[in-house]
């Protein structure tokens, strides 16, 4: 006599729950490339930038190209991590997610329209990281058929 072995039914939980990691994933590498590209250009070319006499964070343009550069590395690297969804690469990710917002901030008298897209961008991959909660959890993505989680079980 066999064993059946059963596998439990996908819900529509897990559903979101992959979706979401994968949008977060693929935003995050967008974003680090996009990144990665304007600290290229900071570095080979400062003109490129607007340059504001007054700002109170004025940093020079070479050393944010560095910064931008490293940041956009870092978050491709952690977006490949994301793509098997394990909590070490959420937290990752949502850190280097609030480091682009934060020196995208710092930056926007430089390249303002750029800038504000960019904290946008990473303002969504904060959100879809920070909703999915894991199996066990009760409460929050994806709960009764939604993201929001207003259904019963």
């Amino acid at each position: 006599m066999t064993a059946a072995h059963t596998h439990p039914a996908r819900t529509t939980r897990q559903d979101w729950a992959t979706g979401l990691t994968a949008f977060a994933a693929v935003m995050l590498f967008l974003a680090g490339l996009l990144t990665l590209f304007r600290g290229i250009m900071a570095i080979a070319e400062d003109d490129v930038f607007v340059t504001t006499p007054n700002y109170v964070f004025q940093f020079d343009l070479t050393g944010w190209g560095w910064i931008h550069l490293a940041l956009g590395v870092v978050a491709m690297i952690v977006s490949a991590g994301l793509i098997r969804p394990k909590m070490w690469a959420r937290i990752a990710a949502v850190a280097i997610a609030a480091l682009v917002i934060i020196a995208n901030f710092l930056s926007l008298p430089y390249y303002p329209v750029w800038s504000v897209v960019m904290i946008t961008v990473s303002g969504f991959i904060v959100w879809a990281l920070c909703v999915v909660r894991r199996d066990g959890d009760r409460g929050g993505a994806g709960t009764g058929g939604g993201p929001t989680g207003g259904g019963t079980r």
